[in-house]
């Protein structure tokens, strides 16, 4: 599609707001407009002649460059979220697409490409997520909102609260919370998993031993109780604790005293008791597993916590939390997952919970070099099932203007067939992408 009559092409790249350049088939910048300029931070002149590597600095030149894929493939890439590295050091997020560019007869003329500055959207994004946080527990379904709202009020009781839930739902995060908003969040947050350790140890574990109580008990001990003063004790698997200690853990709860073993005075326990379990502790004191007064002393809140299927619309919330930690952590230019490594979250049933999926986001980035997390980098019970790879019936270099058809047609097909949103997404006017579309036709493009 040719340029307006007697309008340079130079003045139409340069009003466009997303920046734009070229390379020759060696890797030199050829073209660079205004909106190239203000992102990067990097003059026309100075760009010109230089290879596009040493410009932008981009998170993929170290491997995997979308260019180069499309100038050796013969393909095009379209909207695929990178960072670059502007003059002055700063990481600014940019969203590419890519094609070949050949000229009438075939020969290839090198590449052209595309960027659109994402820092709005990325601080609109956090700005949203943030919204959707609560004390670093990360959803907006219906079944966490319910629980948000009262977290506090519970928090600010002094009352035993018991947490219940599948494993891998997150009650510590819960018990955490808790201990956070409430009057003794100034004391300390312990935490003892009563199915780690068997009885013996566990009873010196919660309250510790003296000197010569046992054999090597050379001196004082101090227990969990002990270093929990003045804050919350979180005692989780409260239904593997054993017969014995159940007596020992109802006492505190009744009286607030405990005995070290080997002493014979009793102490005071000021502590907040959190206990969280993933069995049904009823069915437990109907089977005589558990005291039937201890459940009622530690059932005075219960906060049940949903299942993952049950709040699915917290998967793409949690999914970018754990990108963004795993990201910092191990320091990969991974910014999310695409559509279809999200979907594909979505379909699983996620027995595992939330520990499952962010296990699943670690193992992704295992295998994912950066960019867009897909579906081969999830683990393999998450991967959908392959698909046939559609026909390409234009292999090869594309022309300009192949590829600003090809543009407009995937702009119509992310916005579902509406017109002016495709518009938008181009910044071009409707006539505009009516020629492209029937341009596209008359080529046979799909």
């Amino acid at each position: 599609m040719p340029f307006p009559k007697g309008l340079p092409a130079q003045a139409i790249l340069d009003s466009l707001a997303d920046g734009v350049f070229t390379v020759d088939p060696q890797w030199n910048v050829t073209f660079f407009n205004r909106a190239a300029a203000r992102i990067t931070g990097i003059e026309p002149d100075e760009a010109l002649g230089r290879k596009c590597w040493e410009v932008f600095r981009s998170s993929l030149c170290d491997g995997g460059c979308a260019l180069r894929a499309c100038i050796q493939g013969g393909g095009t890439v379209v909207d695929q979220p990178i960072f670059i590295v502007r003059a002055d050091g700063e990481r600014v997020p940019v969203s590419i697409s890519a094609a070949p560019l050949a000229a009438a007869d075939g020969t290839p003329l090198g590449g052209v490409e595309t960027f659109r500055d994402l820092t709005e959207i990325h601080l609109l994004r956090k700005a949203m997520e943030a919204s959707y946080t609560f004390e670093d527990i990360v959803g907006k379904s219906p079944a966490l909102e319910k629980l948000f709202a009262i977290l506090p009020q519970v928090a600010a009781s002094p009352s035993t609260a018991l947490l219940t839930g599948e494993s891998g739902t997150g009650k510590e995060l819960f018990a955490r919370a808790l201990h956070n908003l409430s009057a003794r969040k100034d004391g300390p947050f312990v935490a003892v998993n009563c199915g780690a350790l068997p009885e013996t140890l566990l009873e010196s574990e919660l309250f510790g031993y003296k000197a010569g109580a046992f054999t090597d008990a050379r001196r004082d001990k101090p227990g969990r109780f002990d270093e929990a003063a003045g804050g919350t004790l979180f005692l989780d698997e409260i239904g593997d604790m054993p017969p014995a200690l159940q007596v020992k853990l109802l006492r505190v709860l009744q009286d607030g005293t405990y005995r070290p073993l080997g002493d014979s005075a009793a102490r005071r326990a000021d502590v907040r008791v959190v206990a969280a379990t993933n069995q049904d502790l009823e069915q437990l004191v109907a089977g005589g597993r558990f005291r039937n007064d201890l459940y009622y002393r530690l059932n005075v809140v219960r906060l049940r916590l949903p299942p993952l299927r049950e709040r699915r619309e917290d998967i793409p919330l949690l999914a970018a939390h754990f990108v963004r930690k795993f990201a910092a952590l191990r320091g990969k230019p991974i910014q999310g997952l695409d559509q279809r490594a999200l979907a594909a979250l979505l379909d699983h049933p996620f027995p595992g919970n939330v520990r499952e999926l962010e296990n699943a986001i670690e193992f992704a980035f295992i295998l994912c070099p950066g960019g867009l997390i897909r579906p081969e980098h999830l683990p393999e019970g998450l991967r959908p099932a392959p698909e046939a790879a559609p026909a390409d019936d234009t292999p090869g270099p594309r022309t300009l203007e192949q590829a600003k058809c090809l543009a407009a047609l995937g702009a119509l097909e992310r916005n579902a067939g509406r017109v002016m949103a495709a518009c938008r997404e181009l910044a071009i006017s409707k006539d505009t992408l009516r020629r492209l579309l029937r341009r596209a036709r008359e080529l046979g493009l799909k």
